[in-house]
């Protein structure tokens, strides 16, 4: 934009020049050629009453050094003589004295002018006033010199101011586009100072009041969350009393866990979201703690596996023997895990099959989940927030989506080749080690 703003400046200003100096030239130069030549016309005329008195060569001759160069004012005397150098042609006297006619001519030397004086007798004596050619231009270069000095500095000064103001222009929008940037990638305390013309100061300023009100939206979701997480305390305590009611039957262990767990995570979702924002915690960002997919999964995969078991469900297992080190937290990748797995018993019957593998190559750590049950009718559907088979919230496969954004990976669904939905993770390594 600055080079551009200076380009249109240069542009305009040259033509306005060029507009003005050219018209202006050409009238300087026909004013330095006016103004000689007249003085040469009132010369010719300053002789004609000399040679009304006196036709004498020596008077003549006298007279026209009195009134200039002998090679400037040249007089044809009635009877041919010559008084003074004459440079007009023979053809252009001869002229003047036959038709008594006025005669102004340019030549390849300089300019001259016949003035014929009518005397007693119908005799008629010509005076010749010439011009060199140097006279005609005397002063007009260093006046066009002087002329595209100022041209020059006019050009050059519109072409300063504009760039000045361009990049006082683009240094606003850099700002403004830096801070948006930040603000994008998780820097809520960002903020510009609105600079520039008037509609970037207020863009600057809109800027600002967007990111006080992104701040304030977040942290009434994010008090929303811990509200909700809260509430779920009530029915947790109740399922605390049921436990101690079957206290010592067969699977009571199991679900006293499962429960504790659950307080666990709520406990993490409240902490979380009463944590005051900080910079990056907006957006996805990955995280500096590395995890084993491989070992993350199959303890998840054992937790499951009882469950399994319960339902007649067949659970293939596949682990590559490589490591699988992911720059993810741990327990969000155990989260992930239970997604995946979790959307295989809610939603294909008992006694469906399924399998999960773990695989890796030189850039990336795989998980897949595959199952025999009716799989996904529309595979896009399924990844919106709110929207899931069902009839349930899609935060599920949701969470898993982030998560893969989040460790430089990514999500796919399609039908797997146990005939029912496939679902596969893939997060970028940790390292190029293993």
């Amino acid at each position: 934009m600055r080079r551009a703003l200076a380009g249109i400046a240069l542009a305009v200003t040259t033509m306005v020049a060029l507009s003005f100096l050219i018209p202006l030239a050409l009238l300087v130069r026909e004013q330095a050629r006016d103004r000689v030549t007249t003085a040469a016309e009132q010369r010719a005329a300053a002789l004609s009453p000399v040679l009304a008195l006196t036709t004498k060569p020596a008077d003549v001759q006298q007279a026209v050094s009195g009134l200039g160069s002998d090679d400037q004012l040249a007089v044809r005397l009635p009877d041919g003589d010559l008084v003074g150098t004459v440079h007009a042609p023979r053809q252009a006297l001869e002229r003047a004295v036959s038709k008594r006619e006025t005669l102004a001519m340019d030549t390849a030397d300089g300019w001259f002018y016949l003035q014929p004086v009518v005397l007693a007798e119908d005799r008629v004596a010509v005076v010749e006033s010439y011009v060199p050619g140097a006279d005609l231009t005397r002063g007009v270069w260093a006046s066009w010199g002087v002329m595209a000095l100022l041209a020059i500095g006019l050009v050059g000064g519109s072409v300063l101011v504009a760039d000045r103001l361009g990049a006082r222009v683009v240094r606003s929008s850099r700002s403004l586009k830096s801070a948006s940037l930040a603000l994008g990638s998780g820097d809520l305390d960002v903020r510009v100072d609105p600079d520039g013309p008037p509609e970037l100061q207020e863009a600057g300023a809109a800027f600002n009041h967007m990111a006080d009100r992104v701040v304030q939206l977040l942290a009434i979701e994010r008090e929303m969350v811990a509200d909700l997480s809260h509430r779920l305390r009530t029915p947790l305590t109740a399922l605390y009393l049921e436990v101690d009611l079957i206290r010592g039957s067969p699977g009571a262990g199991r679900i006293t866990a499962a429960v504790e767990q659950l307080e666990t995570e709520l406990d993490s979702i409240i902490t979380a979201a009463r944590t005051p924002l900080a910079a990056g915690q907006a957006g996805g960002t990955v995280s500096s703690r590395s995890s084993e997919m491989a070992e993350v999964v199959a303890m998840r995969l054992d937790f499951w596996s009882v469950l399994a078991a319960q339902q007649e469900r067949l659970c293939e297992r596949s682990f590559t023997p490589r490591r699988t080190p992911v720059r993810f937290p741990e327990d969000e990748l155990a989260a992930v895990v239970d997604a995946l797995i979790g959307n295989v018993f809610r939603h294909t019957p008992q006694g469906t099959a399924f399998a999960v593998r773990v695989e890796r190559d030189d850039r990336s750590v795989r998980l897949t989940v595959d199952d025999a049950g009716p799989g996904f009718a529309d595979p896009e559907t399924a990844l919106t927030r709110g929207v899931s088979v069902g009839g349930s919230t899609g935060l599920g496969l949701d969470i898993v989506a982030r998560a893969a954004r989040d460790a430089g990976g990514e999500l796919e669904i399609s039908r797997g080749p146990m005939g029912g939905g496939r679902v596969r993770v893939s997060f970028a390594l940790a390292d190029a080690g293993g």
